[in-house]
């Protein structure tokens, strides 16, 4: 899987269950470049960066590259520090047709949800 987060983070598993739900598990590089700026001191995962692995998982799960057309509903409701919760959760309810790809995720660490978004992707035909 080629992404564009040059290892900020690590696919450990994931599962496929019915109806195009997946539930994926990473883990964040706490050592990688972006931690240092992003803050130094208080590490912080920037939430774009959540946004594009929530595409790759995407991307990888369909087989389709994708672009992002919209996204709503983005809400952010907890810090995601990679020292203290470098091990996430990621549940993607995808559905598609020959276009466009649809996907509400649920992020989280724990019993804390750090993320939820619902966003639309267009196929990028090759």
């Amino acid at each position: 899987m080629q992404t564009l987060l040059t290892d900020f983070y690590t696919l450990e598993s994931y599962e496929k269950g019915e109806n195009g739900s997946f539930t994926a598990h990473i883990s964040l590089h706490k050592e990688h470049d972006i931690f240092k700026g992003h803050f130094p001191g208080n590490p912080v995962t920037p939430g774009v960066c959540m946004m594009q692995i929530v595409k790759e998982l995407a991307e990888k799960f369909t087989g389709s590259e994708l672009f992002l057309k919209t996204a709503s509903n983005v809400k952010f409701m907890a810090i995601i520090n990679p020292f203290e919760t470098p091990d996430l959760k990621l549940q993607l309810d995808i559905t598609e047709d020959e276009t466009d790809v649809k996907v509400k995720n649920i992020t989280s660490f724990g019993e804390t949800i750090a993320l939820k978004m619902t966003v639309s992707y267009k196929k990028l035909m090759s």
